[in-house]
């Protein structure tokens, strides 16, 4: 029982951290669209 437990936290914290890059990479992605809008409207 232990070990099942233990290989779903694993699971799910790798699912989280996974997560947290793609939004991350999205967000970046989105600055940069806006920077470069920014620098064409000058």
């Amino acid at each position: 029982m232990k070990k099942i437990v233990s290989v779903l936290a694993i699971m799910a914290s790798l699912m989280a951290l996974s997560a947290c890059n793609t939004v991350q990479g999205v967000g970046r992605d989105i600055e940069r669209g806006g920077q470069a809008i920014e620098r064409a409207a000058r």
